[in-house]
């Protein structure tokens, strides 16, 4: 079981060390196979081979990537900004505090959610959103570290319980799929079906985290300097995001309601097609067809929406490979054994074991997506072994490859939230973002994922 866990260590030890996660995959992978006697050939052929299970769920992520941005060129994002923008300043004037600070608790919290399912643009949002507040935040002394905390609950908790957009993606295309692939020589089958309520738990976990983070950790006032942003970032539709004091966006009710339209569109296609492809690709038509771009731009437009997700897709089909040279090593087995024969007979210690293994791979990936594939090749056998319920399978993988996507440096749930926070140089990516959202998530995955294997 030498070539697994060298596999694993060289992957890990050069994503922490900041090489690209593609590269660290690819490094890993091969460093596997030699180890295990495959050869160069014949660890590429492995490798090339698994690749394509990661095409569909990669091409998913490009599409989202073209609707978020062809929907931004609609300008309704930065009307809906510029909207609660203004309805909290005017609020923030009248000297009521708490209702204020509730309110922008909500509306963060909600964009956050929205940006998962109902408006998949995922972190595009924060630039557009978060900049314009932080004067608003500094007269009534919030605390960014809870900011940050509200945003990646919304980006995290969403995806790992809600299956529409990129919960879809997330629960059905690759937790359900890579279960039901790995269990399949060994008869054991999940149901999709089962999936939320088995996450539900961890999900819980999260909630309570939060909870302590806004009634406790972070409630106290905060003084920030009032350093006026000159230069908003540009928002996903490559013009200035709304800004402090500017005039309302200029969008057309026709544009309002095709953009609605396309919004409520894609959702329909992709409850009915189980297909977020052919969901984003009905959504773009649509927009397309209301003339939000040009003709003659929509090769860029659609490019440059593709592009803005590709490393996610691109790391999601090197985690596939990686995880395909992992099953021919054909060590799978002795890693098994040689884990029970180690940990006993206890579930409670090997759903810990399970859980901090996959909390230390994420962290060094960064992105719980990626991660699913090279947990579900070891622990579905594992989960087998040990007699976990399907229900507690499905809680113990997807918790474990969450685990991490929080508090990890690398990953797209705090450095989205500090890319908006820190826009005025006051908030540390990893004393602000980082460290915060470990604690106040990370610990209570651990212990509510551990719960949910047990009980379930």
């Amino acid at each position: 079981m030498f070539a697994i866990l060298a596999a694993i260590g060289v992957m890990f030890g050069l994503s922490l060390a900041r090489v690209p996660v593609v590269f660290a995959l690819i490094i890993g992978a091969v460093t596997g196979g030699l180890l295990a006697g495959l050869g160069l050939q014949g660890t590429m052929e492995a490798f090339n081979g698994g690749l394509g299970k990661g095409a569909q769920i990669a091409l998913a992520y490009g599409v989202l990537g073209a609707f978020a941005l062809t929907l931004a060129r609609s300008g309704l994002p930065d009307l809906l900004a510029y909207k609660m923008i203004n309805s909290l300043k005017g609020e923030a004037n009248l000297k009521i505090q708490n209702r204020v600070k509730y309110a922008i608790f909500a509306t963060v919290a909600i964009a956050a959610v929205c940006s998962q399912n109902v408006i998949p643009v995922h972190i595009a949002f924060i630039p557009v959103l978060i900049p314009p507040l932080l004067m608003v935040f500094n007269h009534l002394k919030l605390d960014r570290r809870l900011v940050a905390c509200l945003l990646t609950f919304g980006l995290c908790a969403t995806y790992m319980l809600i299956p529409v957009g990129f919960g879809a993606i997330f629960l059905n295309d690759i937790l359900g799929q890579n279960i039901n692939t790995f269990g399949e020589p060994l008869g054991f089958q999940i149901d999709y079906d089962q999936i939320p309520s088995a996450m539900a738990i961890p999900v819980f976990g999260m909630f309570v985290g939060l909870l302590i983070a806004v009634f406790y950790s972070y409630r106290k006032p905060r003084e920030y300097r009032d350093i006026h942003v000159k230069e908003q970032p540009q928002s996903i539709s490559g013009e200035m995001g709304v800004q402090e004091g500017s005039a309302r966006p200029e969008v057309s009710k026709f544009t309002i309601y095709m953009a609605g339209g396309a919004v409520l569109a894609t959702l329909a296609v992709q409850l009915y097609s189980d297909s977020m492809i052919l969901a984003g690709l009905v959504g773009v038509a649509i927009l397309s067809c209301a003339g939000i771009f040009k003709w003659k731009e929509a090769d860029d437009v659609i490019i440059t929406g593709m592009r803005m997700m590709a490393l996610v897709g691109f790391i999601m089909i090197a985690a596939q490979g990686f995880a395909a040279v992992i099953g021919a090593t054909g060590q799978v087995p002795t890693l098994v054994e040689a884990s029970v024969a180690w940990i006993g007979d206890s579930q409670g210690w090997a759903a810990f074991w399970m859980l901090l293994i996959g909390l230390l791979i994420t962290l060094g990936i960064g992105s719980s997506f990626s991660t699913v594939p090279i947990l579900a090749i070891i622990y579905v056998p594992l989960c087998i072994q040990f007699g976990f319920s399907p229900a507690a399978t499905i809680a113990l993988i997807g918790t474990a490859a969450a685990l991490g996507d929080a508090g990890s440096p690398a990953s797209d749930s705090t450095l989205g939230p500090t890319s908006g926070l820190n826009m005025d140089g006051q908030h540390d990516h990893m004393k602000d973002s980082v460290i915060p959202t470990f604690i106040h998530f990370n610990i209570p995955l651990m212990i509510f994922g551990w719960i949910a294997a047990m009980v379930l």
